[in-house]
């Protein structure tokens, strides 16, 4: 697979779900395409050191006694009226609850994307497309009312705690959150209450 990430503007008129699935059964990817801000995205194979220390990250939460903390699952964020706004696949999460019978309804109905409103805490860590994680994603969970976001930026060599999503007027990709925590990657990130202070160790020599 391509180093960057393929991207695909989508007719409105298309089903973003239908599209995604459609991609899915053409290509046979190992990894999950997503629907962010009207365009279609296949990100790009990661490599060992980002799969490494998005495991370790989400293994810190699990020490810390976050039985919900996960990967793997996507979800989706609607619109008022409905519509698909987002089809997207954190690289790890803290949920709200296990899945309910009316979640796994829901996921059924619509094709294996869990409702976005499961998840207290998401996390992304750049590969070569990390264009993506600080702008669209950032503002797509914003949108959605995630109320954190954890990004460790491999790119800019920083680690961030984003809370208080703010979304000013109908327009989600004018979302963001108004409080974000930064230090260098290595350095603890701290985290609001009740989660723990990461550590960025697994990153400082990726």
């Amino acid at each position: 697979m391509s180093a960057e990430p393929i991207m695909e503007p989508v007719m409105t008129q298309v089903d973003p779900i239908d599209l995604l699935s459609a991609i899915e059964e053409a290509t046979s990817m190992p990894i999950r395409p997503e629907y962010i801000e009207g365009t279609a995205i296949v990100p790009p194979q990661p490599n060992d050191d980002h799969n490494d220390g998005a495991f370790e990250l989400s293994f810190q939460f699990r020490a810390a006694g976050f039985r919900l903390v996960g990967m793997g699952n996507g979800y989706r964020a609607s619109h008022e009226d409905g519509k698909t706004m987002a089809l997207i696949v954190p690289d790890f999460y803290v949920r709200r609850r296990r899945p309910t019978e009316l979640d796994e309804s829901y996921r059924k109905a619509h094709k294996g994307w869990y409702p976005i409103d499961m998840l207290a805490l998401v996390g992304e860590v750049t590969s070569t497309n990390h264009e993506t994680d600080t702008g669209p994603k950032l503002r797509t969970y914003a949108a959605a009312g995630v109320p954190v976001y954890v990004l460790v930026d491999r790119h800019s060599r920083t680690a961030h705690c984003c809370t208080e999503p703010v979304l000013p007027g109908d327009d989600p990709t004018e979302a963001y959150y108004g409080t974000d925590t930064k230090v260098d990657l290595g350095e603890p990130l701290p985290l609001p209450a009740p989660y723990p202070t990461l550590d960025r160790a697994p990153f400082v020599t990726g």
